[in-house]
């Protein structure tokens, strides 16, 4: 018999980017979980009964492990070489963190993780993002977790806290190729940020062995959610 002892505890980190902050509305709205349980630098003062807010230093996880304790995990943390300054700090960032995060959530029993990467993501290639997001699903894949979503959004469309004016003018162009992208090539059409967080929340707990998502799969995943 089902009840709220059976809902779940979700932990985010990344609420305030395109992907995390209508991931946490989309969290809030479904009925499958209790709480939704925010780690962010600086609070967001998120007013809902569901969510509470956890304000850490991200640089000092393992003394705050004692708080990822939940039933899954979202990781949307992401950021650019001109705002972390250098490929080093992008590499922490996009990376390190997000490894860190999940090993540390394991470990105090957490048993699916849902993370967000790119499409393209390998850590064999020259591209140093696409290499540091590869990485990164490395890392996370050691971890044995009953469940891991990997999602690999193309461009992500939607709106940003902060303004990237070489990404909102492809944006205007992706927006009207995507029809073009038709057969093999629908997976680089570019997708809402809504989209892929509808599609994470589905996946999860989906029974699915699939590990990686890219667009096209992840926009069907959110079109069954609607």
């Amino acid at each position: 018999m089902s009840g709220k002892s059976d809902k779940k505890i979700a932990l985010v980190f990344g609420a305030s980017g395109l992907v995390g902050k209508v991931l946490v509305r989309e969290l809030i709205d479904n009925d499958s979980y209790a709480s939704v349980v925010l780690f962010l630098r600086k609070p967001l003062e998120f007013k809902h009964s569901k969510v509470m807010e956890q304000v850490i230093d991200f640089n000092r996880l393992e003394e705050n492990a004692a708080l990822l304790t939940g039933d899954e995990l979202f990781i949307c943390l992401g950021t650019t070489i001109k705002k972390a300054g250098s490929v080093s700090a992008v590499e922490k960032i996009d990376r390190d963190l997000p490894v860190t995060i999940a090993r540390l959530a394991f470990n105090n029993g957490v048993k699916r993780v849902a993370v967000v990467s790119s499409l393209g993501a390998n850590p064999a290639v020259r591209n140093f993002y696409l290499r540091i997001k590869g990485e990164m699903e490395r890392g996370i894949r050691e971890i044995p977790f009953e469940q891991i979503v990997i999602a690999r959004p193309s461009m992500l469309l939607g709106d940003r806290a902060e303004f990237r004016f070489g990404e909102a003018a492809g944006k205007v162009v992706m927006k009207a190729v995507n029809v073009l992208l038709t057969g093999s090539f629908r997976k680089y059409r570019g997708i809402e940020g809504r989209a892929v967080a509808k599609a994470m929340i589905g996946l999860m707990g989906s029974g699915l062995n699939d590990v990686i998502y890219e667009s096209d799969v992840l926009q069907k995943w959110a079109d069954k959610g609607k």
